[in-house]
């Protein structure tokens, strides 16, 4: 895309289109992402093996926590350089998405080894047992002790390329993994195949996101000369400027999906008391509630770019009904899908597995999941929001509400109270608060950069 392209999308363009341009294909992005993440259950479920499904469940928190290194760098760093690129300051982007780049390959390979050298006490953390240990163990091989640095540079290397209004560009090359994962798991896991099981699906996602990291290189080898994403290591450097600005939004972004994977694992040890049925069906449930939840996350990702640039440049009347269109549409949306997902979720668990104990099980958590889904799209937006003006306060803040005063002491409570079950409402509970507190941050923002004020 070239510049006048990029001012034109981010100043000219209808909001309509701009946010249609912008998140459409992060939200055909994300469906994809959990599409193939959910290909590992449904291909090992075609076994009929609930200790090889719980693996690829119980691993879940740990790849889960990829998601705080993508978020410090990606996230971090995409914000920067779209406020950098309202500021006209295209040496700034350049630097920053070296500093992005080279960061998380190196976060990638520590996550990595560290995760093999500290393999026991991790599987017991996360609530492997004598039964699942060895299979969780060989999806995590692949997945993660291996397979961390590719999975976490794929998607830091997509939020560099959206920070610059590419989001066709930065979703091919992360749906290009996805289907390719989609494509090896049966071949992978299958006894047609080489009938690897959990460890099968996990070698396939690990080649995947190879080729993925290899999609990006070849399209920024491509777009020399023409892109402000930059991996060239002499343009590596550790500046003040860039590091406060990166880790100011990206730290509480990443604290956000640390403290995620401290509440699945609560989840997760809390749900394996009752069996590995019991940790199947809530692992197949998740990831059903994960669709319609990515779909919210993609899209307030999607429209970052947009209010980061327009709020550098002083375009807050752009800025504002950029959101408030963007509320108009996801709101409703999830509506719809939760009535759908409650409606139908016996059908939707059946689908994974024809297995009636699991089947039972999972069609009570998945209810109860889904009535967090609307209140979730707002507190997203809002978030979105925080990350895209430099607000890291305030997603740390709302990031420490969802978790450690809300959702982690609702999963003791309702785990008490109604045994096993309550622990799928433990979401819906948190959301619908903090839903509410994320309205009131936006009418305070609103208020606060009235149009006409300067950064």
């Amino acid at each position: 895309m070239e510049e006048n392209e990029k001012i034109l999308l981010f100043e000219k363009a209808p909001i309509p289109a701009a946010v249609a341009k912008l998140s459409v294909p992060m939200i055909f992005s994300s469906l994809v992402m959990v599409l193939y993440n959910m290909a590992d259950t449904y291909f090992v479920g075609m076994l009929n093996n609930p200790v090889e499904n719980a693996a690829v469940s119980l691993a879940a928190p740990v790849l889960l926590a990829f998601n705080a290194v993508n978020n410090l760098f990606g996230v971090g760093t995409s914000s920067m350089m779209s406020r950098a690129l309202g500021r006209k300051d295209y040496n700034t982007v350049s630097q920053s998405s070296a500093f992005g780049f080279y960061c998380s390959l190196i976060c990638g390979i520590i996550f990595g080894v560290l995760c093999g050298l500290l393999h026991n006490p991790l599987l017991t953390l996360i609530g492997a047992d004598a039964t699942t240990r060895a299979a969780t163990q060989g999806y995590m091989f692949w997945t993660v002790y291996l397979g961390a640095a590719p999975a976490i540079l794929n998607v830091v290397m997509a939020y560099l390329v959206r920070s610059e209004g590419a989001a066709l560009h930065a979703s091919i090359g992360t749906m290009s993994g996805c289907l390719l994962n989609i494509i090896l798991d049966p071949i992978f896991i299958l006894p047609w195949g080489l009938h690897m099981g959990a460890a099968g699906a996990g070698l396939a996602t690990c080649l995947s996101n190879c080729a993925a990291c290899l999609y990006f290189f070849v399209l920024l080898y491509i777009k020399r000369g023409n892109t402000f994403v930059c991996i060239n290591p002499l343009m590596f450097r550790i500046r003040k400027q860039i590091v406060l600005e990166v880790c100011g939004v990206g730290i509480p972004a990443s604290i956000q999906n640390l403290l995620n994977v401290t509440g699945m694992t609560i989840l997760n040890n809390f749900t394996s008391a009752y069996g590995a049925d019991a940790v199947a069906a809530m692992g197949i449930a998740y990831k059903i509630y994960m669709v319609p939840m990515q779909v919210s996350l993609g899209f307030s990702q999607g429209i970052m770019p947009l209010v980061s640039y327009n709020f550098a440049s002083g375009n807050r009347r752009r800025m504002k009904d950029s959101i408030l269109f963007a509320m108009k549409l996801i709101v409703p949306a999830l509506a719809v899908i939760t009535v759908i997902y409650y409606i139908t979720a016996g059908s939707l668990i059946s689908l994974f597995m024809q297995n009636t104990s699991i089947i039972a099980y999972g069609t009570r958590f998945l209810r109860g999941f889904c009535l967090g889904l609307t209140f979730l799209s707002v507190d997203f937006l809002a978030v979105g929001v925080f990350q895209a003006l430099g607000f890291g306060r305030y997603a740390l803040l709302f990031a420490v509400m969802r978790k450690l005063v809300l959702e982690i002491p609702a999963l003791l409570i309702l785990n008490c109270l109604f045994p096993l079950y309550g622990l799928s409402y433990a979401q819906f509970t948190a959301e619908l608060i903090l839903s509410l507190c994320a309205a009131l941050m936006l009418r305070h923002i609103f208020r606060k950069y009235r149009d006409g004020n300067t950064a």
